[in-house]
């Protein structure tokens, strides 16, 4: 199979931006209430979900395993929760921490059919609502099996409400703000993971440590079910998508949403009447093209291949990148360059990691302006220069234990940051974004599924590959990275395609050729009354545009 490079193709804007309304969002209430209540799908995502075989579900989703990696250390220090469980250990001690992770890899194959024949809301809803159920299981539980079962049920809800709410997010999202509530989705993962979590679990934990009873481990326990517990609450009022509404023949509620939040509740609203349009004649020429959604149809067409193809890589390449060395294992490669003082280790650390979410924001907030295409080919570009600048390093330190070189190491971490590929410029806000816009409805959900799952096989690689092979290898085994950053970015050169300044519909068409989303422009444009629209694009539709044409040609 050969291929071209994936050429930037500068997309439709002119069908719907001139439709946008011109005052700022904090000007207008609907959307400044349609942006809270984006925020609280992220929020409550990214406590809860972000373990990581779940991959992508950040704030409350993340929350609760950055919580949950916290408590459950703190737990093995507390007395009371030993004698409770017989002090286990060994293979004991490994099922507690891994079986969480169980549970989320086998509620994969069923989370999307939920999200698609339920609704996005009711998935989020179920699995909040077992999660809660799980977490006061596992704090009444009475012995070792009991505790293991309600982490399994903890794990198996994550994966329900962590594959909805992304697909949530970018389906009711105001046309111009569906990029960056997307990317800025998987960026706010520093919070969710790392910093707020792990330091309410790690306080919570301190502050029951002189409860005498059982207690001091209960209460850290129950607490884990808080962020759930948010989500339940409110994601009653948040809207469902009008995209699984027109799936589902509720063509009237799915106007509503569209009005009410995007137009100020003008139904008549141009802007409004071309996304109902849209989705309606997206998700005919999805069911026409493919008429079964089962797991196959991801297999049965060169457009669907395509997909796939572009996921699974992309989460492959955020795990390996070099940076599974530096997000699991940076105690021990500060060790090997000679910094052994532990404050410094975990100064720098925090440092990294803050820094890594401020860069990762602002990344989201222009991946339209820049273009997402130029942000993953400067990711890789920078990634492979400055891996080469710590791989010299390395190897200087460990064959002449030079302490420049290895404080020149941790310098080439700080500037390889800028460019790191699950923390910065592309991969942090572009990996979940990217991978939910090029699957057409009927797909979205199975296609995220596949993308987490293949997230999950590279991040244990990380967890049990790395640590062996730096052992053994020291600073060689950088060498492996180099060669694969270089794959990598012939990989973003030939396959990534420019999708900035398309609408979520015509995103997903340009898989399945230019006609595909001529036909949906055109019969939108139509329907809705815009005229000058069309004619303004006819004469480019006439010509085949190089991205898809490239594509075409590849497969």
């Amino acid at each position: 199979m050969s291929a071209g490079p994936a050429v930037v193709a500068k997309g439709s804007a002119a069908a719907y931006t001139h439709l946008l309304h011109s005052k700022p969002w904090y000007r207008n209430t609907r959307l400044i209430i349609l942006n809270f209540w984006i925020g609280i799908m992220q929020v409550p995502e990214h406590i809860l979900i972000y373990i990581p075989l779940t991959g992508p579900n950040r704030f409350l989703s993340s929350y609760t395993y950055g919580y949950d990696a916290s408590m459950m250390n703190g737990l093995q220090s507390l007395t009371q929760w030993n004698q409770a469980f017989d002090y286990p250990n060994g293979a004991n001690l490994g099922l507690l921490s891994a079986i969480q992770n169980i549970g989320a890899l086998c509620g994969y194959p069923f989370a999307p059919y939920m999200s698609d024949g339920m609704g996005r809301r009711f998935s989020v809803i179920f699995g909040a609502s077992l999660m809660i159920v799980a977490t006061a299981m596992q704090t009444a539980s009475m012995s070792v099996e009991m505790f293991i079962g309600a982490r399994f049920l903890v794990g198996f809800g994550q994966t329900f409400a962590a594959t909805a709410a992304p697909l949530l997010v970018a389906e009711v999202a105001y046309p111009s703000h569906r990029a960056k509530a997307t990317s800025l989705y998987n960026s706010l993962g520093f919070v969710g993971t790392h910093q707020l979590p792990s330091r309410s679990a790690a306080w919570s934990t301190y502050g029951t440590f002189t409860i005498q009873s059982s207690w001091s481990w209960r209460i850290p326990s129950a607490l884990q079910a808080v962020s759930s517990l948010i989500q339940v609450l409110l994601f009653w009022f948040i809207p469902e998508s009008p995209r699984w509404l027109v799936s589902k023949g509720k063509e009237e509620r799915a106007l509503e949403v569209l009005s009410y939040y995007h137009a100020d509740g003008n139904a008549q609203d141009p802007l409004v009447q071309y996304e109902f349009e849209e989705i309606k004649a997206a998700i005919a020429f999805d069911r026409e093209v493919a008429g079964n959604v089962g797991w196959l149809s991801l297999f049965k067409t060169p457009g669907n291949r395509k997909r796939v193809r572009i996921v699974v890589a992309l989460a492959v390449f955020s795990q390996w990148s070099g940076n599974g060395l530096v997000n699991f294992y940076l105690n021990k490669v500060f060790i090997a360059i000679g910094i052994t003082d532990q404050l410094t280790q975990l100064l720098f650390g925090g440092i990294l990691t803050t820094y890594n979410f401020v860069v990762s924001v602002i990344a989201g907030i222009y991946c339209d302006r820049v273009g997402r295409r130029p942000l993953f080919l400067t990711s890789c570009a920078g990634m492979t220069v400055f891996w080469i600048a710590q791989t010299i390093c390395f190897s200087i330190h460990q064959n002449t234990g030079s302490t420049s070189a290895g404080y020149a190491f941790v310098a080439f971490i700080c500037f390889r940051a800028q460019f790191f590929s699950t923390r910065l410029i592309a991969f942090p806000p572009l990996l979940i974004s990217y991978s939910v816009e090029i699957f057409p409805f009927d797909l979205r959900a199975k296609g995220y599924i596949v993308f987490s799952f293949a997230l999950s096989l590279s991040l244990i690689f990380n967890q049990y590959v790395n640590p062996i092979a730096l052992q053994v290898l020291q600073w060689k085994y950088y060498l492996v990275y180099i060669f694969w950053l270089c794959f990598e970015f012939g990989f973003c050169y030939f396959y990534i395609i420019e999708t900035r300044h398309r609408t979520l519909e015509e995103t997903a068409a340009m898989f399945d050729g230019q006609e595909g989303v001529t036909k949906i422009h055109n019969q939108a444009a139509a329907y809705a009354g815009i005229t000058h629209g069309v004619d303004e694009l006819k004469e480019k539709e006439t010509k085949p545009d190089p991205v898809v044409a490239t594509e075409n040609e590849a497969s």
